[in-house]
């Protein structure tokens, strides 16, 4: 299958399975019964019914590039030249090419969204038509209620994000000869069929926003993506309305960039903003949480932070692994890797006299590519040139800066204990990823459904465990709970059968077995 003619004659061949075929043949349908002019042939449709059939879900400067983009398709023996309306086949042919196409087939529909007119197009016109993609899709899925728990950022215009955003995949198309021009007439290079079909390649968010527009624009439920990837489900366990330093097109970026498995889910752990300028605070709320993403935005407006591919420990050692990245969203985008050079990839310290106490990632001591200081507010990123471990510039607007909002989120699965079944044996552990070194206060088994139940915990202090409600049943069941920790201050369960506690306290803590009767110790 593909863009080929068929043996018995010129005619174009779509890429879509059965199924999909027939989805792109009912939208078709509803398109073309749309009130036409008088002129219009019944088996074609306007710029007024795509109008019409849209409604307010894409901005009007995306329609019509969509509009423009079909109706420029020249068919296989037909005649040359943008259409007066939409027939069948070059509707098939759009959705084909855009959707499931090559990297040349979707150069050449936006050569024809970009501009009507043959030839090569002005690099200041990929620039625009970037701009409304962008914000096309931001637009769509606050329309179609599908930011996963995102807030679009309010304010006149597009979101600020929008243009950064559009700004950085633009600056991924390669301007032949554009060295030779200075700043702004760059953008007056000429782009053709080869530059537009790289760019495809290099920045594959292109296609991947135009399947979204087209997807959640005219609802195509057999073709629609998974927007998992995209947009990651956000979690914050407060009652308060909590706006993210990020925005959606920043969102969209930095998640780009992690991990594929730590993509569908953030979890908010710490702000500056719900949860006080403290940094025992920090360390308490990220420390065993898993892969992190920390944001910072300082006093100019800078927003940068990085990503941490492993949990967070408090100890004196640099730790991590190359996954971590440094990255930027505002004023411009960007990620910045590991290069090798050192394994300074994270730092996190408190309490220490004679090493630096605070928060780093990258560089090394007293100059890290990213710093929070102990003395919660201070920070700085210091690259001269830039920084040894991810080669990343300043990312701060001042090398020694002050902020007022600090975030890290958790990406990937969600923080708890998981279960795993084998056989009648059920083992509950609970990873220290999860729980913070500076104290639980309580944990809650709400359900123990098997006969023999293991319950690991290991970690530097729990100051509470609760294991409660715990069905009547499991009186006249095994129970084993092994436990390994520094110190124990409180026990207490309910309403579990006396015996069996006492039994469980004896042979797990002789020392505390001495102690009330009400098994507490």
């Amino acid at each position: 299958m593909g863009n080929s003619r068929s043996q018995s004659g010129p005619r174009f061949c779509s890429q879509f399975l059965p199924a999909e075929q027939a989805e792109i043949d009912g939208l078709f349908d509803a398109l073309s019964s749309e009130k036409q002019r008088p002129d219009t042939s019944p088996r074609s449709f306007s710029l007024r019914a795509v109008k019409s059939h849209l409604g307010e879900a894409l901005p009007p400067e995306m329609v019509t590039r969509l509009y423009d983009g079909m109706r420029s398709l020249d068919l296989p023996g037909k005649a040359k030249g943008p259409s007066e309306s939409i027939s069948r086949e070059q509707f098939t042919m759009f959705m084909s090419h855009l959707l499931k196409g090559s990297s040349e087939e979707k150069s050449l529909v936006i050569m024809k969204m970009i501009s009507a007119t043959e030839g090569p197009v002005k690099a200041r016109e990929v620039q625009k038509f970037t701009e409304d993609l962008v914000g096309s899709v931001v637009h769509v899925l606050n329309y179609r209620q599908e930011l996963r728990g995102w807030t679009q950022k309010r304010g006149p215009g597009p979101p600020p994000g929008v243009q950064v955003l559009a700004a950085q995949l633009f600056s991924e198309m390669e301007l032949r000869g554009s060295e030779e021009l200075p700043g702004p007439r760059q953008l007056d290079r000429d782009c053709d069929r080869a530059v537009i079909e790289d760019w495809v390649f290099r920045a594959p968010h292109v296609a991947t926003f135009l399947s979204v527009v087209i997807h959640r624009g005219f609802l195509l439920p057999h073709l629609s993506p998974d927007l998992a990837p995209l947009v990651p489900e956000r979690h914050v366990d407060q009652e308060r309305v909590f706006e993210s330093i990020l925005d959606v097109p920043s969102v969209i970026y930095v998640n780009a960039h992690l991990p594929r498995e730590q993509r569908h889910r953030w979890d908010l752990l710490f702000s500056s903003e719900l949860h006080g300028h403290s940094f025992a605070q920090l360390c308490g709320r990220i420390t065993h949480q898993g892969p992190c993403v920390l944001l910072l935005e300082d006093r100019d407006g800078h927003v940068f932070g990085g990503f941490a591919s492993c949990s967070w420990e408090v100890k004196p050692q640099f730790q991590g692994d190359d996954r971590c990245f440094l990255f930027s969203t505002s004023p411009r985008m960007a990620v910045y890797t590991s290069t090798g050079y050192n394994d300074h990839y994270m730092y996190l310290n408190h309490g220490q006299q004679t090493i630096p106490n605070g928060l780093g990632m990258g560089g090394q001591h007293n100059y890290f590519g990213l710093w929070v200081d102990v003395d919660f507010g201070k920070g700085h990123s210091k690259a001269k040139p830039k920084c040894t471990t991810y080669h990343s510039p300043q990312l701060s607007a001042q090398e020694d800066f002050r902020f007022e909002k600090m975030e890290v989120w958790a990406v990937g699965e969600a923080p708890g204990s998981q279960q795993v079944s084998a056989g009648r044996r059920s083992a509950c552990r609970v990873s220290a990823g999860r729980l913070s070194a500076h104290g639980v206060s309580a944990l809650r088994v709400l359900s123990l459904p098997f006969p023999r139940v293991a319950c690991h915990l290991s970690m530097g202090h729990l100051s509470s465990l609760r294991v409660s409600p715990v069905s009547p049943r499991l009186c006249s069941l095994h129970v084993a709970c092994r436990l390994s920790v520094c110190c124990l201050s409180a026990l207490c369960a309910r309403p579990l059968c006396s015996c069996i506690w006492r039994r469980f306290i004896r042979n797990s803590f002789p020392a505390a077995a001495a102690g009330p009767r009400d098994a507490r110790g």
